[in-house]
């Protein structure tokens, strides 16, 4: 007899084996030694900025949107499969423990977002509403873990609906109504807070409403649904180490590869083509390089002391040029590229010539931002530093690691 919860743990515990295997290379080595960094560097200086905080300062819409998109980010993990469209569908009467199963997993898998935003606003919370008891702030907490369960249960029946851009309406305005409620709450406007959770409760109970409309359970949707979140956690780890599950998406961008097709026509600029090429059009590397070319950018803008500015803007040049790396792992599963007519080494010759560059560009952007906002003496400090350290990282580490 067809135990579904049986089947539930037996699902999980191999989706455990499997995640933990690949977090083992994410957390490891460089990226965890630039995490610490990172991490005590944004806590000392957000310490200091508490301590000059602005008397206007909105911290209860800071605090009400944080928590709002916390509470409304509830996907549901089915851990279903594309082969359980064909051998569970006949079981789909059976499933009951199953998906009870998988709505508590997936909330107790999100519940380290709500402790990581408790604890990064706390001091902020403290701060500015020091005259309120530090129970207050732990209530909050609690209606957000309330308000995260009742989110996590609308999406689950909304999984009913085929119609995406109906799912799409009713998260937005969830979205909405949620940031609404915290931001109501945290500046004590209890009135508000009270209307639009009696809105918020009108939509839960109306995507109730849809869902017991709707029979049957949407297989194809689930699975797609698991299937692209898995596929985002493989993107993640093949940053670090080779995932032979890892689906690449490719994109079109049109005015990027204008710019790739300038290469010379000739053998040895083969890889150095294929590579640009790759890095344009797949989902995960240009996406990458912008992300941290951004976020580096803000560092540098909003950190007060330019050592400091200098030391992320070369931290950021290293996180880049690392994740760049996976570019030459990139097309290990297609056969073709060994029956080219080319040297080894040019093809690794190929792919130091991007990362240079590509450190190159970040180096003078991050120069740029520093002429901005005034630090000439830190513009060229930047250049050079991030210059120096891109030539000796690739020539050095990366050139030994593709050897």
């Amino acid at each position: 007899m067809f135990d579904s919860h049986a089947f539930f743990k037996q699902r999980f515990a191999a989706h455990l084996k499997e995640t933990s295997r690949y977090l083992r290379y994410i957390f490891n080595g460089h990226i965890a030694v630039a995490m610490l960094f990172f991490i005590s560097a944004i806590a000392f200086y957000y310490q200091k900025w508490l301590l000059q905080i602005p008397e206007n300062f909105p911290a209860a819409w800071v605090i009400g949107i944080v928590f709002g998109l916390i509470a409304s980010y509830s996907p549901v993990r089915t851990l279903l499969k594309e082969p359980d469209l064909v051998f569970l569908i006949p079981a789909e009467h059976k499933m009951k423990a199953y998906f009870r199963n998988a709505l508590f997993y997936s909330y107790m898998i999100q519940l380290y977002l709500v402790l990581l935003a408790a604890a990064a606003l706390g001091p902020l919370y403290t701060t500015v509403f020091s005259e309120r008891e530090g129970s207050t702030y732990l209530v909050t907490i609690a209606l957000l873990l309330l308000f995260k369960l009742a989110n996590l249960i609308a999406n689950w029946w909304m999984l009913r609906v085929r119609e995406p851009a109906l799912r799409r309406l009713d998260l937005i305005v969830r979205i909405g109504l949620n940031i609404a409620v915290f931001s109501f709450i945290i500046a004590s406007d209890m009135v508000l807070a009270g209307i639009t959770t009696i809105l918020f409760v009108i939509i839960f109970l109306y995507d109730f409403q849809i869902a017991n409309r709707r029979t049957g359970i949407l297989w194809d949707i689930l699975v797609e649904k698991d299937r692209n979140r898995m596929q985002a956690f493989y993107r993640l780890a093949n940053m670090f180490t080779d995932v032979p599950h890892l689906k690449s998406r490719v994109k079109k961008r049109y005015l990027l590869v204008q710019m790739a097709n300038r290469v010379p026509f000739f053998k040895k600029h083969t890889y150095d083509y294929l590579y640009r090429i790759t890095f344009i059009r797949s989902g995960d590397y240009l996406g990458m390089y912008v992300r941290l070319l951004v976020i580096g950018g803000i560092i540098i803008y909003f950190i007060p002391p330019i050592w400091l500015k200098v030391v992320f803007a070369i931290l950021f040049i290293y996180l880049n040029s690392f994740q760049m790396m996976a570019l030459y792992q990139h097309h290990r599963t297609i056969m073709w590229i060994d029956l080219y007519p080319i040297v080894q080494k040019i093809r690794q010759q190929s792919l130091l010539k991007l990362l240079l560059q590509l450190s190159l560009l970040q180096t003078g952007l991050f120069s740029i931002v520093f002429l901005i906002i005034g630090e000439y003496l830190g513009a060229i400090a930047a250049f050079i530093g991030g210059s120096l350290f891109a030539v000796l990282f690739i020539q050095g580490y990366v050139k030994q690691k593709l050897a």
